[in-house]
């Protein structure tokens, strides 16, 4: 609005009328521009979201006398169960986890993350302030939740000198696997968290080549991926009943052994002269160091060849610990309220599986989903018959407190790949119950017995260990299936990633893809087979110093993501009849894509298809040093919609 003033015409007193008027007229539109401005904004997508969720929690308490957790991406409903079906337009999802004092909720809109909690009924932006919460949720299980919407903590990344070769390294040592400095390494042992650190043991032998026997050599950790070496912590041959070897190690919060409260409680195989039986240590330092208790062993052998590798759990709906047992072809099932004295349950055997060992038994949730609570068990198994390396077999059911009962006869693999062995599993007490069955960890012994002795590795021997892992169980193909992702904390080693996008793969290769300088590294790739393209496979050719060492790609034909070791160093040739057979796994496009997640480290391949659907694990040996990678295809063209490359630091 303009008012113009015509002084010719007006008369003083007309004068000071109109400019009295306008006056009026601009304190009007002001008023009005003010009045509109101090309208409260209309609530966002997040604050309906949020507050819905805070009336079911309350109508759930009220009604139900519990809380609930939901979570939209991740297929968890138990609070609509106990409330009403929660409002989510507009949101890209949504989280809430519960305790029995309280509740923590979060929800995504574009980029940001937004938080409300049982203690304070008020939204905030995630990462502008600490979350309230109740006392018994802890700050990991909030971040954890954060970080399942992306909007987890920053992670520090590492320092410049993180990426220089240690001097002296051979040319084979990883970066950021576990790795001993020297002698012989082979089995895990579950991890368990205590005194504020993670501990975990895997069988070491001082002596290698000329000493047999093995004991616990001792890591600790605060995010799974940096490791302090504590060494020994269980001596061999100290207590006459033979040689340490596999079993579990668990926190004894009740003081159920008799050791005292939140003493380390481990059971393992001891084998002297070929027979094997179960003994307890126990530790009341929180796992540095451990006494043989006097009365080993507390499970004497019946008379069988194969009896060892006891791994124990605590069944809370039950009020027991299990063990699972391998007895050859055999997991045998065992009940204790000790520690000390335990009971047959049941058996599950199975042929065409080799030996069994390593058993594993624990709980999660298909599809994030409480009401499809499962459980499974797993074992080291030998897949020859099927044309498949040793590696990880596993079976879902259900678990009465005395017998497992599986879903369908078959089992599944958790790793297609040829080094992944004696897995261990766990999740992290931290967390609330929901998450705890949303996911868990696992890792596993980056070897095979077939050729475990004879590796090319001068400085140390026996392998490595792989990425740590969460698993989840995942309806894949119409039935619940493991599915592997590399744990979130390995972002820490992660240097600047460099992405190029829509490339032409033929087989003369892709041009301007970004190409590492060193050994130990992350690649992220999307594949297509787009309009016009006639290739049927595509690859990444991984070089050393004399060529190819391994190749990892895709074939569209059969749907098979593989790995294969090509032109591996001499030194490697003769190591297996199988070294140099091509693994594969089967898993199909998603909306036409294939992604295909890739680390590399030195002398490691590990493979995630399709975010971890199938895995691929193998060990891999440069002839010479590492000189970069080509991809391309088979034969014909096909689309790499993405590319990217992460150099990864040392682990240590």
């Amino acid at each position: 609005m303009s008012l113009r003033f015509l002084p010719n015409k007006l008369t003083p007193r007309a004068l000071w009328a109109a400019v009295a008027a306008a006056a009026a007229l601009v304190l009007v539109v002001v008023a009005i521009v003010v009045g509109v401005g101090s309208r409260p904004a209309p609530p966002s997508p997040a604050d309906e979201a949020l507050a819905d969720v805070a009336k079911a929690q309350s109508e759930a308490k009220e009604s139900k006398g519990r809380y609930g957790s939901f979570w939209l991406a991740g297929g968890d409903r138990s609070l609509e169960r106990l409330a009403h079906p929660l409002r989510t337009d507009g949101v890209s999802d949504l989280r809430t986890i519960e305790c029995s004092d309280g509740w923590v909720a979060a929800a995504r809109v574009g980029e940001d993350v937004y938080a409300r909690s049982s203690v304070r009924d008020q939204v905030a932006l995630a990462g502008s302030a600490d979350i309230p919460r109740p006392d018994c949720i802890t700050p990991e299980a909030v971040n954890a939740m954060l970080a399942d919407l992306g909007a987890g903590p920053q992670l520090p990344g590492p320092a410049a000198s993180a990426f220089e070769r240690p001097d002296g390294a051979s040319g084979y040592r990883p970066s950021y696997h576990i790795t001993p400095r020297e002698n012989w390494m082979n089995d895990p042992q579950r991890p368990f968290w205590l005194d504020g650190q993670w501990h975990y043991y895997y069988l070491y032998n001082s002596g290698y080549p000329e000493e047999n026997g093995t004991e616990w050599y001792h890591l600790t950790s605060t995010d799974m991926v940096h490791w302090k070496d504590e060494g020994v912590a269980i001596e061999k041959y100290k207590n006459g009943l033979g040689d340490i070897e596999t079993g579990s190690a668990v926190v004894d919060h009740g003081n159920s052994a008799g050791f005292g409260k939140d003493a380390v409680i481990a059971v393992m195989t001891q084998q002297d002269e070929g027979v094997q039986r179960q003994s307890l240590f126990y530790s009341t330092d929180k796992g540095y160091s451990f006494k043989a208790y006097d009365g080993n062993p507390v499970m004497d052998n019946p008379g069988e060849q194969h009896w060892r590798d006891p791994k124990i759990i605590r069944d809370e709906a039950n009020d027991q610990w299990v063990m699972a047992l391998a007895e050859g072809g055999k997991i045998g099932l065992y009940a204790s309220s000790d520690l000390k004295e335990w009971r047959f349950l049941s058996g599950f055997e199975r042929e065409g599986l080799g030996i069994l060992e390593c058993p594993e038994l624990f709980q999660l949730d298909v599809d994030g989903d409480p009401a499809k609570r499962t459980w499974v068990l797993a074992a080291s198994a030998n897949g020859a018959e099927e044309g498949k390396p040793t590696g990880v077999a596993y079976w879902t059911g259900t678990w009465d407190g005395t017998r497992f009962t599986p879903s369908e006869e078959k089992h599944q693999w958790l790793d297609d790949g040829s080094d992944f062995y004696a897995a261990v599993t766990w999740d992290d007490p931290r967390l609330t119950e929901s998450q705890r069955m949303g996911s868990r960890h696992a890792i596993a012994w980056l070897n095979n017995w077939a050729y475990a002795r004879k590796l090319p590795t001068d400085d140390w021997h026996g392998g490595t260990d792989t990425l740590v892992r969460d698993i989840r169980l995942k309806t894949v193909s119409g039935k619940p299936t493991l599915v592997s992702t590399p744990t979130g904390a390995l972002r820490s080693l992660e240097g600047d990633t460099v992405t190029v996008q829509d490339r032409k793969l033929t087989p003369d290769g892709a041009a301007d893809l970004p190409g590492p300088d060193g050994g130990a590294y992350r690649l992220d790739l999307t594949l297509e087979r787009g309009d016009g393209d006639d290739g049927s496979e595509a690859k990444v050719e991984l070089l050393a110093d004399n060529g190819v060492f391994a190749t990892v790609g895709y074939d569209f034909e059969s749907e098979t993501a593989f790995v294969a070791r090509d032109g591996a160093a001499k030194e490697t040739a003769g190591l297996a009849p199988d070294y140099g057979t091509v693994r594969r796994a089967e898993s199909a496009p998603r909306d036409g894509k294939v992604q295909l997640t890739i680390y590399v480290d030195y002398s490691s391949v590990e493979v995630f298809v399709n975010g971890g659907e199938r895995t691929l694990t193998s060990l891999a040996f440069p002839a010479g040093a590492p000189k970069g990678l080509k991809a391309l295809t088979k034969d014909g063209t096909l689309t790499l919609k993405s590319f990217s490359y992460t150099p990864m630091a040392a682990a240590s």
